[in-house]
């Protein structure tokens, strides 16, 4: 039988703090104000919650250490859900899973836009028109993704001002591509060749996929630019948003290497919902560390040198698969190119020669085979900490 604490906490007590690793439960508060604030240099203004929000959550679910501090303004009373605890919960109270589960796709929605703007310095583009700029950025390197990029983009706007290039492009692009999926299909499991478009950012859409087999990138391109958002592996899900909230794709997903998806569509979601409620957690999960790496990709977009975003965002990496550091001396082959890595900190692509180079000459690493060797972990996590310090961000 599912037996929730309910903790008080006086006006002006911590409920957690940033960087503390007490994150094996999250609060529901049932009575008075709480706000919640990260340390300065992260750029997020502070928030207040009241009765029926959530504290901890996305750390809780996540398993990584607490992402903002939380005080209380008033007297608060709340419950204190323990990660074990959820999916007992929510098969109970599908309404709170269904609330947790729309309160990040809301708060991955806004921190996307802070992300886009922080990285890039631009503006979120949800406007069908974008589609033909994301065929036009992918032409120069991957006939297959503009090409389905270009048909999205003619199904979107059959009367665009683009009209005529968009279909030119497309004729000549069709019969040298392996694109795949030009519309959706009744197939609950999908097949796609890498370096092939599953979606294109700003497309309508109402899937969610988990990856069965392969790898998938969701990025996004800005005046020109391509920022990798995630590299996502067996078992992770995406284009959960676009489902939730019925809204455009706030990114592309494009295969990596040969996939195997398994599709979720807006009825099979609702029915996951109400019968399988450990899927529903992991979905809760999967979310909750999606969200926890856009908090940390904004500290790193708020670094100011090239070299101290990559040796971050290398760093996310690890973070990002909780590996345990133990007192030795610890190495790892990834799967990343350098380029790659200066593509998720969003460093121009004219930028990337220098920065790329410059990152080559530290010692820590070495390249193999094209990837990168990092030779002790826990010494890059202190150099990332380093620059994040020198930068006011913790």
């Amino acid at each position: 039988m599912l037996q929730l604490q309910i903790v008080r906490f006086p006006k002006s007590s911590y409920l957690v703090v940033e960087g503390k690793s007490d994150s094996d439960h999250f609060y529901i508060i049932q009575k008075g104000l709480v706000q919640c604030f990260k340390a300065s240099g992260s750029g997020i203004a502070p928030v207040r919650y009241g009765p029926g929000d959530f504290v901890g959550v996305v750390p809780c679910m996540s398993g990584h250490l607490q992402i903002e501090t939380a005080i209380a303004m008033t007297d608060v009373l709340a419950i204190s859900v323990r990660r074990d605890q959820y999916p007992e919960l929510i098969a109970q109270n599908t309404p709170v899973a269904l609330k947790i589960i729309k309160t990040f796709a809301n708060r991955m929605r806004v921190m996307n836009e802070m992300l886009t703007k922080a990285t890039l310095n631009a503006a979120v583009n949800e406007n069908y028109e974008h589609i033909f700029n994301v065929a036009q950025y992918y032409e120069k390197s991957h006939r297959d993704i503009a090409a389905y990029a270009y048909y999205q983009y003619l199904k979107t706007k059959p009367v665009g001002p683009n009209v005529e290039i968009a279909k030119q492009r497309f004729i000549s692009l069709k019969p040298k591509t392996n694109a795949v999926y030009y519309e959706p299909a009744q197939d609950t499991v999908r097949s796609y060749p890498k370096d092939t478009m599953i979606f294109s950012e700003s497309q309508s859409g109402a899937d969610m996929f988990i990856i069965q087999k392969g790898e998938v990138k969701i990025s996004k391109v800005v005046n020109g630019n391509e920022v990798t958002l995630a590299l996502l592996k067996k078992g992770d899900m995406f284009g959960e948003m676009a489902l939730i909230e019925n809204k455009p794709r706030s990114a592309s997903a494009i295969a990596y290497d040969d996939c195997t998806l398994m599709v979720i569509n807006r009825s099979n979601f609702n029915q996951m919902v109400a019968t399988q409620p450990q899927l529903i957690a992991k979905l809760t999960t999967t979310l909750a560390d999606r969200l926890w790496s856009m908090y940390r990709q904004l500290d790193n977009a708020n670094l100011k040198e090239p070299l101290a975003k990559m040796v971050d965002m290398l760093s996310l990496q690890f973070e990002k698969q909780k590996i345990s550091l133990g007192s030795g001396k610890q190495s790892m082959q990834t799967e990343l190119t350098p380029k790659d890595l200066a593509n998720m900190c969003g460093i121009p692509s004219q930028n990337h020669p220098r920065a790329i180079y410059d990152f080559q000459q530290c010692s820590d690493y070495r390249i193999v085979d094209g990837k990168i060797f990092v030779k002790d972990i826990k010494e890059l996590t202190k150099q990332a900490a380093f620059y994040r310090k020198q930068n006011n961000i913790k």
